[in-house]
C-alpha cells in the first residue's frame, strides 16, 4: 500500500514469579517519526509466515526491520531460513527465551505468533519492557488475562494490535459503514458460522521430548504434563491449552458482529449447546459441534454463532456461490435487517440482498478472498510511530471485548449451563464455578499473569 493510500486508510478507519523472571524497565524510547522500527519475532509457527511476509514487504516502504527471532524449539531457530525464505542469510539476534529478547534494548516491537496460552503473559512482559506488540488471535485464554493485557498496554503506553485483520480490510470497513448507514434497515440479529472439516485426531500417547525443545517453556502457564505429539501439535483441541473452536475462527466473526452492531459492552446472557458427535478421538476436550447465543440487554440485536466440524450444508450462499478462501469451508457473518441482509462471506468482501426474493444490492467483492494482513501490520506500525493507540484498528481493548464472547461461551460449555454476566464488573452472576473458570485459572509458577502489571 502506498504512503498516501495508507494515510487515507488510517483516516477511515507486578510481579511475575521468581526474581530471576523480573522484567526490565522500559528499555528504549519510542521510535521517532522517521526512525527505523526494529522488530523481534516471537514464536516461529505457522501464522508467523504471514507476519514475516508482511514485515519483509514493509522493510523499505515503512522503514521496518526484522532483527531478532525467539522460539523455545532449537530446531526452528536452526532452520529459520528454510521456513521463512525472507530471513535467509539475514543477520538476526537469536533467543530461546523471550525474556532475554525483551531485555534487548535495541528492539522496539514484538510480533507475537505464540499460542493463546502464552499471549497474555508475553504481551505484559513486552509492555513492561517498553515493546509495542502485534498479538495474533486468539487474544487471551481467560477474561482476567485480557484485562491485564489492557492494563499493561495503557500503563506503559504501548501499541498492542490484535490479529483480527478484518478491521483493516477496506471492503469489510465499507460493508460495516453500509450497515451503520442502514443499508439493510434496522438490524435485529447477526449470525456467524464456521463449518470446517476435521478428521479423527487420534489419542494422546506420551513420548520423549524431541531434542532441542524446551517443553517447560512451551507449556508456560499451563500445567506440566508428559510430552506427546498430540499436546504439542494438536493443542488447539485441548481446552486447557486453548479455547479451540470457541475462539479460533469465532473471534474473527464475532469481532465483525460486535463492530457492525456497535456492541461496545459485554453480553448479559450466554447459552451454549454442543458436544462431540463424530469420531472416536476421546482425548480431545473441545467439541465437534457448538451453537452459541448471546444477549446484550433489552432492545439489543440477538447474536448467534455455530461451529460444525464434519459434513454439512451451505448457508446464505457461503461455500458454493461465495467460496471462502479455504475450499469447502462455509465461514462468514450474516447481518439481518428490516429490509434485507448483508453478508461477509470471506475476509475481504460484502454483499447485500433485499426483500422476500433476496434481490442483490450494493456489494464489494475481492475475488482473491484474502486476509488483510499487510494493511493490518501497516496500521500497527503507523500507530507505533504516532504513539496513539486510538489509531489502531484492532486495539487491545477491542481484542479483549471480542474475546470475552468466546471465553464466556467456552465457560458455559464447560459448566454445562447458561451464564448471566455483569458487563461492568466482568463477573458471572450467581455461579462461582463459572466465574472461577472464566477469571481465576490455575497457573503454573513461575509463569503467572500478575495481578498488578
Amino acid at each position: 500500500m502506498k504512503d498516501t493510500n495508507r494515510r487515507q486508510f488510517l483516516k477511515t478507519s507486578a510481579t511475575a514469579g521468581a526474581a530471576a523472571l523480573a522484567v526490565p524497565a522500559i528499555a528504549r524510547s519510542a521510535a521517532g517519526a522517521n526512525d527505523r522500527i526494529r522488530v523481534g519475532l516471537l514464536g516461529l509457527g505457522g501464522r508467523m509466515r504471514a507476519h514475516v511476509g508482511c514485515l519483509a514487504q514493509m522493510a523499505d516502504t515503512d522503514n521496518v526491520e526484522i532483527v531478532a527471532i525467539c522460539d523455545c524449539n532449537q530446531k526452528k531457530l536452526d532452520t529459520v531460513g528454510k521456513s521463512y525464505p525472507e530471513l535467509k542469510d539475514k543477520k538476526l539476534a537469536v533467543y530461546n527465551d523471550m525474556r532475554k529478547m525483551f531485555d534487548d534494548k535495541s528492539i522496539d516491537a514484538v510480533s507475537n505468533g505464540l499460542g493463546d496460552r502464552w499471549h497474555s503473559l508475553s504481551t505484559i512482559w513486552a509492555c513492561q519492557a517498553g515493546k509495542d506488540s502485534y498479538v495474533d488471535k486468539p487474544f487471551s485464554h481467560t477474561l482476567f488475562e485480557g484485562r491485564q493485557m489492557l492494563a499493561a498496554a495503557r500503563k506503559y503506553n504501548r501499541m498492542v494490535q490484535h490479529g483480527t485483520q478484518n478491521r483493516s480490510s477496506p471492503n469489510i470497513m465499507e460493508g460495516i459503514q453500509k450497515l451503520k448507514e442502514g443499508v439493510v434497515g434496522d438490524l435485529y440479529m447477526a449470525r456467524g458460522i464456521d463449518y470446517k472439516l476435521r478428521g479423527n485426531l487420534g489419542t494422546i500417547k506420551p513420548s520423549p521430548v524431541p531434542k532441542g525443545l524446551d517443553w517447560d517453556k512451551w507449556l508456560g502457564p499451563k500445567a506440566m504434563r508428559p510430552y506427546s505429539t498430540f499436546s504439542h501439535h494438536r493443542w488447539y483441541w485441548l481446552l486447557d491449552l486453548s479455547s479451540g473452536p470457541f475462539s479460533n475462527q469465532a473471534v474473527h466473526e464475532l469481532d465483525i458482529i460486535r463492530w457492525g452492531l456497535g456492541l461496545d459492552e459485554h453480553p448479559t446472557h450466554v447459552s451454549v449447546a454442543g458436544g462431540k458427535f463424530v469420531h472416536t478421538d476421546a482425548d480431545r476436550t473441545s467439541p465437534t459441534h457448538i451453537a452459541m447465543t448471546f444477549q446484550f440487554g433489552d432492545a439489543k440485536p440477538m447474536v448467534t454463532y455455530e461451529h460444525r466440524s464434519w459434513y454439512t450444508n451451505s448457508e446464505a450462499g457461503f461455500r458454493w456461490e461465495y467460496p471462502f478462501m479455504q475450499k469447502d469451508y462455509p465461514v462468514g457473518t450474516i447481518f439481518f435487517g428490516t429490509k434485507g441482509y448483508l453478508i461477509f462471506p470471506d475476509y475481504s468482501s460484502y454483499r447485500t440482498f433485499f426483500g422476500l426474493k433476496c434481490e442483490p444490492g450494493p456489494a464489494k467483492v475481492d475475488e482473491a478472498h484474502g486476509m488483510a494482513d499487510l494493511p493490518h501490520f501497516q496500521n500497527w506500525i503507523a500507530a507505533c510511530r504516532a504513539r496513539d493507540h486510538k489509531l489502531l484498528n484492532a486495539d487491545v481493548e477491542e481484542g479483549h471485548k471480542s474475546m470475552a464472547l468466546t471465553l464466556l461461551a467456552r465457560t458455559a460449555y464447560e459448566v454445562g449451563r447458561p451464564l448471566n454476566f455483569d458487563p461492568k464488573t466482568e463477573k458471572v452472576i450467581g455461579d462461582e464455578e463459572a466465574d472461577r473458570l472464566l477469571n481465576d485459572p490455575v497457573q503454573r509458577e513461575p509463569y503467572v499473569v500478575p495481578k498488578e502489571v
